[in-house]
């Protein structure tokens, strides 16, 4: 099972991999314009890491099936 600070991971390193793609000029243009597509609804590091707090903050709140998706602190 994937943990919340794995996934969180795995987010802030595709968005890093899809900016990679949109500037490779040695690929083709459908590549890169696709990637740049994606990354206009991707979530940024910043959302990533905000998201994780939010959800750990959450946890404390009386909702029983309230669990962490994203994780504050991301270890790369």
């Amino acid at each position: 099972m994937t943990t919340p600070s794995e996934r969180s991971r795995a987010v802030i390193q595709t968005e890093a991999f899809l900016k990679e793609l949109s500037k490779d000029a040695s690929l083709p243009e459908k590549v890169r314009s696709d990637a740049k597509f994606l990354l206009r609804h991707f979530p940024a590091r910043s959302d990533v890491i905000l998201a994780g707090q939010l959800e750990e903050e959450a946890v404390t709140l009386p909702i029983p099936f309230l669990f962490p998706v994203f994780s504050s602190s991301i270890v790369e």
